[in-house]
């Protein structure tokens, strides 16, 4: 059979869509998809960014991981990290949705308060944290002390001071995710609540049996960015540990790990790019694997 060949006006159309479509591809390349490949490559070797001096090492950096204790601290931290962080924060994002969502006053006033702590900066809210987390005179001991429950050095104890940060994140990014739930539900049908209602149906029994299936697919894609997003743990970090992922390496990540080895003596830039490599797979099998969890993406 003859291949139809396009007419002047499709290759024109054509054209012109590529054209409107050249800044945004252009971008991509530049800022996206030629520093993943010079990581890549960075990856094989050893460099000194002072020296300009690289060194192809074959697979000696990511078989350097595996000798390398701070890397698996870096990694354990991390993955507990994911996996109190994730599950908090969704669930958490979808009672307030819910909440949000019912026929109570002031709905509007309590979306606005509880959307601001997403609006403030990482940076910033990480010093209000550590003021609150203070041992002496910290709001949180404050609070603590006055019903009875025990204090904590926050910043300085090994024990807890990774969970400093979980609570701070939690309570910045489930509002983020809330507002994702809220836009789900609106989709939801009502009728679906007025038959359950008529069968005798408690509030809990509706958010179970009905809230929580039809927000599946919703879940599923908040799962996945948090997974992406908790992964990718460094500012609060930083800050919290000043650069150091103390104390005791109890709040080190592996993109804090990353930062260190490629700026603080600027001769492991390839090592900090295996790592970064690692990460990356680290992230894509994650999300694979809820992606095989949930298949169903439809929103009814």
């Amino acid at each position: 059979m003859a291949i139809k060949k396009p007419s002047k006006k499709h290759m024109r159309e054509a054209g012109q869509g590529y054209l409107f479509m050249g800044p945004a591809l252009l971008t991509i390349g530049v800022f996206i998809l030629l520093p993943i490949i010079y990581a890549v490559i960075l990856s094989f070797q050893k460099v000194n960014l002072l020296g300009g001096i690289s060194e192809f090492v074959g697979i000696d950096n990511f078989v350097r991981i595996s000798d390398d204790f701070r890397a698996g601290i870096a990694l354990r931290n991390t993955a507990f990290y994911v996996a109190v962080v994730v599950p908090v924060q969704t669930l958490l994002a979808l009672i307030l949705a819910a909440c949000l969502n019912a026929r109570i006053k002031g709905t509007n006033l309590f979306r606005v308060i509880f959307f601001l702590p997403t609006l403030t900066s990482s940076a910033v809210l990480a010093l209000i944290f550590m003021f609150m987390y203070n041992n002496q005179n910290g709001l949180v001991n404050q609070f603590l002390s006055t019903i009875g429950l025990p204090t904590y050095n926050w910043l300085g104890d090994p024990s807890v001071a990774l969970i400093a940060i979980m609570i701070m994140n939690i309570w910045a990014t489930a509002p983020f995710y809330m507002v994702i739930y809220l836009a789900g539900l609106k989709d939801v049908p009502e009728s679906l609540y007025e038959a359950a209602e008529l069968d005798g149906a408690s509030a809990f029994q509706k958010f179970r049996y009905i809230t929580v299936p039809m927000l599946r697919p919703i879940t599923s894609f908040v799962v996945i960015m948090g997974i992406i997003g908790t992964f990718q743990l460094f500012d609060q970090s930083y800050i919290f540990s000043g650069g150091t992922g103390g104390p005791d390496n109890s709040t080190l990540t592996i993109v804090l790990l990353i930062y260190q080895y490629a700026f603080n003596t600027y001769d492991q830039m390839g090592y900090a790019a295996a790592l970064a490599f690692l990460l990356a797979v680290i992230i894509l099998a994650a999300t694979l694997i809820q992606r095989k969890f949930q298949k169903d993406e439809q929103v009814y």
